[in-house]
């Protein structure tokens, strides 16, 4: 009954609550940063490189087969291909990703530093403000 309890304790504490909210709040994020570079950073990219579209740049590996245009119809065939431009895409996805998660943790580790920094409020008296109180009250009453 003992690892049923402590197995229960581990679930309900907030590291495992707080985890599955990350796994979520990551998968959306992962969503975003991938509509960015391939609805965003991609196209300005091809652009920027005389209208390349990386998506759809690949190396057909199976030489004995008719070439194809485009890795839409070599996926359609079954034709064994290198996708080299969704790995670019991947890359660039990554690295996004990777660049976001640095800045949060820069970020939470400023203001980690901030509040160690920030000095803390007197408890009370010293005991030597404490025992000059004292003087002080004992002279007024004389």
């Amino acid at each position: 009954m003992g690892f049923v309890k402590e197995f229960r304790d581990f679930a309900v504490k907030g590291n495992v609550m707080d985890m599955a909210v990350g796994v979520i709040i990551g998968g959306a994020f992962g969503k975003i940063v991938g509509s960015m570079v391939n609805d965003i950073m991609m196209p300005v990219l091809g652009q920027l490189t005389s209208g390349i579209d990386f998506k759809d740049k690949f190396v057909q590996l199976a030489q004995r087969e008719t070439p194809v245009a485009s890795l839409a119809q070599a996926k359609e065939k079954g034709i064994a291909v290198l996708s080299y431009g969704t790995f670019i895409n991947e890359i660039i996805t990554f690295s996004i990703v990777a660049f976001a998660v640095f800045l949060l943790v820069k970020g939470m580790n400023k203001l980690k530093k901030q509040a160690e920094a920030a000095p803390a409020a007197p408890a009370g008296p010293s005991s030597q403000e404490l025992l000059l109180m004292e003087i002080r009250d004992e002279l007024r009453k004389r």
